[in-house]
């Protein structure tokens, strides 16, 4: 009802104004129906916010305001929840306690507290009632799923089915705060294992940890969005950025654990430059086999070996157990010569999204869970380029990065996949290749990447709506 008043009202009134303002308009409707129809929606709304370059920038701006912005509940309520999961008077554990939230999200908020110790530390309370509100609406949810199989656009390209069960799955792990502190404890572990001493994990008081309050150390720094503040303070926001990347894919590659929720809302950079991660509730864990997967996944991908990759996407699961890998190869057409999708038209590039999806679905072809949290935090750093290092040279971050994990982890690589990256390394040609730039650039900045995409964007309203996509400037 919440959903269709919002839809409904921005029909009648945004609509007919069209582009920016019709998007716009729906984008701040939708986002106060999520506010309303409370934790579920909400977290919903936050994926949404990290999905730069796939949800329209006015979906994803609005958004953003569901990370941190959510309406708190009553000191009262937190009191009671604090002192119930303690077992003890407020006073005996804190010194202090600030009655006003640092912020407030769709699961829980985060206060400020002093302990008896003198410790500094912060107080993240889950909401009352939300576990219930959480399953009463996933109910709904899955309910409705399978109505919007092959009804509207975005459903062509997934099974919301299978979409709502993987998120469900997500979100009900992070109703319990024990679970959320062994992960930011195992996350830390990885840290140390790999001396990734850019990225720091606040600490985790093991004796305040209930499945509904967790105490933690408090760490501050500049949001995630304040380049002029971390340029003001000496920081190198390209730096911030490679350290992010590199500590993400040692995690999921080596290690088989990453953050599975990055969101500007989740980091802190810190007064000296190193990045604080926050918020654990979902956390990627890939088994040992599945690691392994990844791990030729990733590796595929920098040497353009087509084949590499299509044989890890089926051993993680996203294509059937049984796929003939070069069947696959060849059906899809992945063994043939890279296309310049600018050089497309819109027609075109619908009709081959639609015959891809269809040879996909052919294949059995799904989205695992860890798969999912992973393209999820690749979308947020790729949109995170733009903000921190839009004039970054891409192919010199490929081969930079690709060296450091050759020259820090090259044996081990080698040993576990039979690729050696340091006897091989990054097919440049072929990261031009998929980028649709020819050969002989030898440097590409986002900002030349995101003008690329703002062409393709234009090409399909143009279709959309009848008229000409003008050309870019």
């Amino acid at each position: 009802m919440t959903l269709g008043r919002a839809l409904g009202t921005w029909y009648l009134v945004e609509r007919r104004r069209g582009g920016v303002a019709s998007r716009a308009g729906l984008a701040h409707r939708l986002r106060v129906a999520f506010q309303e129809l409370g934790p579920t929606y909400i977290k919903l709304g936050q994926i949404v916010s990290s999905g730069e370059g796939i949800f329209p920038p006015e979906l994803v701006g609005e958004f953003r305001q569901l990370r941190d912005r959510v309406p708190p509940e009553p000191f009262a309520v937190v009191r009671d929840i604090v002192e119930s999961d303690l077992g003890r008077p407020l006073s005996e554990v804190f010194a202090e306690f600030a009655t006003e939230p640092l912020a407030a999200a769709s699961i829980a908020q985060v206060h400020r507290a002093v302990l008896q110790t003198g410790e500094v530390v912060v107080v993240k309370v889950q909401r009352p009632d939300v576990a219930t509100l959480v399953r009463r609406d996933l109910a709904v949810m899955s309910y409705v799923a399978p109505f919007l199989v092959g009804r509207i656009p975005v459903a062509v390209l997934a099974n919301p089915p299978a979409l709502i069960e993987l998120f469900a799955e997500t979100i009900v792990e992070e109703l319990d705060f024990r679970l959320e502190a062994e992960n930011m404890l195992d996350i830390a572990g990885v840290l140390a294992a790999s001396d990734q001493r850019a990225i720091v994990v606040p600490r985790p008081h093991p004796r305040l940890v209930t499945p509904r309050v967790l105490v933690m150390e408090q760490l501050d720094g500049f949001s995630w969005d304040d380049v002029a503040g971390m340029k003001a303070a000496g920081i190198k926001t390209e730096d911030v950025l490679r350290a992010g990347v590199v500590s993400f894919l040692e995690g999921a590659m080596l290690y088989g654990v990453f953050h599975g929720d990055l969101h500007g809302g989740n980091l802190l950079v810190l007064p000296d430059g190193r990045v604080a991660l926050l918020d654990f509730g979902i956390t990627g864990r890939l088994v040992e086999e599945r690691r392994v997967a990844f791990l030729r996944l990733v590796m595929g991908g920098t040497l353009n070996d087509v084949r590499a990759q299509v044989q890890a996407l089926r051993d993680l699961g996203a294509l059937d157990a049984d796929a003939d890998i070069d069947q696959v190869v060849a059906d899809l057409g992945l063994d043939g010569p890279p296309q310049d999708v600018v050089e497309m038209s819109a027609e075109e590039l619908t009709k081959q999204l639609r015959d891809l999806t269809k040879q996909l679905l052919g294949y059995g072809a799904k989205m695992p869970k860890e798969l999912m949290l992973f393209v999820k935090d690749i979308l947020f750093l790729d949109g995170a380029v733009a903000t921190l290092a839009p004039d970054i040279d891409l192919l010199g971050e490929v081969a930079g990065i690709s060296a450091y994990f050759a020259s820090r982890h090259g044996g081990r690589i080698a040993s576990e996949i039979g690729i050696d990256p340091r006897e091989r390394p990054a097919d440049l040609d072929s990261v031009r290749s998929s980028l649709g730039v020819s050969a002989d650039i030898e440097r590409l900045s986002y900002r030349e990447i995101q003008e690329r995409r703002a062409l393709l964007r234009r090409k399909f309203e143009a279709e959309r709506y009848g008229t000409s996509a003008p050309e870019p400037t």
